[in-house]
């Protein structure tokens, strides 16, 4: 009997011991599911954090991603063989304030938004003419540069005002403010307009004569035209409107204001001014 007793009181012991041990077990659980809650919760708290900010990916990936076009005298390279330019410069100076390294990406100008939403690129720095239009539908720095659009042609072509223009063959780059501006002329949108994948392409074509005028950005022609240049047979004939450069990123981004921030210290410390001088170029107000 007494054998008996001590065996049930024996199993009573163990039952007990196992479900004290089964309590803790599940406290335990408890205790590191929750543990594991919170960290997940920090981490998609971080992540949102970063998503939300440009900036943040941008420095995280060490690098921004700058998309341009060959256009002298803003992004060219020289005749050493060096990739170089005002906004080369201007873009490689931010970049080193921001603690990030430039990487710069040629792009079609005509698909530049699209690769700029998709970010294949961080933004586009490369003689961006602002209109109402991209500031709505991207994030813009200030205008940091002064712009027009001018008609260029042979020197000795005749030429008084865009009604000679009427029905000739004009060329643009695709995209571009001489695109627009072409369709916003009375006389230019009467012509016979042939986009061009980049600027340069235009002075090809006016030089060799398939083209009778190009309307271009002042700063490109200035800079590539003219007695001294490949294109000394070619004129500014015109100047059609005055426009001002920026840099845009994607929508909603906050490094326009970071880079508006770096644009005011390089104003202030000259150097701004000394690249302007150095390509024969206007500041923006």
């Amino acid at each position: 009997m007494k054998k008996l007793v001590s065996m049930a009181m024996a199993a009573a012991l163990v039952l007990g011991l196992a479900a004290c041990g089964s309590t803790a077990g599940s406290a335990a659980s408890s205790e590191n599911a929750a543990s594991s809650t919170e960290s997940s919760a920090a981490s998609e708290s971080a992540a949102e954090t970063s998503a939300d900010s440009d900036l943040a990916y941008i420095q995280g990936n060490g690098k921004m991603v700058i998309g341009y076009t060959v256009y002298e005298p803003m992004n060219y390279t020289d005749e050493n063989g060096v990739f170089t330019g005002f906004d080369t410069e201007l873009a490689t100076a931010v970049c080193e304030k921001l603690g990030v390294e430039p990487e710069f990406v040629e792009i079609t100008w005509d698909t530049k938004e699209t690769e700029l939403a998709a970010k294949s690129i961080d933004c586009i720095w490369n003689g961006l003419t602002l209109t109402a239009d991209r500031e709505a539908n991207m994030a813009c720095t200030n205008a940091y540069v002064k712009n027009a659009q001018v008609v260029v042609m042979k020197a000795d072509g005749e030429y008084t005002s865009t009604a000679d223009l009427v029905g000739k063959t004009i060329v643009a780059e695709a995209g571009s403010a001489g695109e627009t501006t072409i369709q916003e002329d009375e006389n230019l949108s009467q012509a016979d307009f042939v986009p061009k994948t980049v600027q340069t392409d235009c002075l090809m074509e006016v030089a060799a004569g398939t083209a009778d005028a190009a309307i271009l950005d002042l700063t490109l022609a200035s800079a590539m035209i003219g007695e001294g240049t490949d294109y000394a047979n070619l004129t500014i004939k015109d100047e059609l409107n005055v426009e001002e450069y920026g840099v845009a990123f994607r929508k909603g981004s906050d490094v326009a204001e970071a880079v508006n921030t770096a644009f005011d210290e390089l104003k202030e410390d000259g150097t701004m001014q000394a690249l302007a001088d150095k390509y024969s170029l206007t500041l923006a107000d």
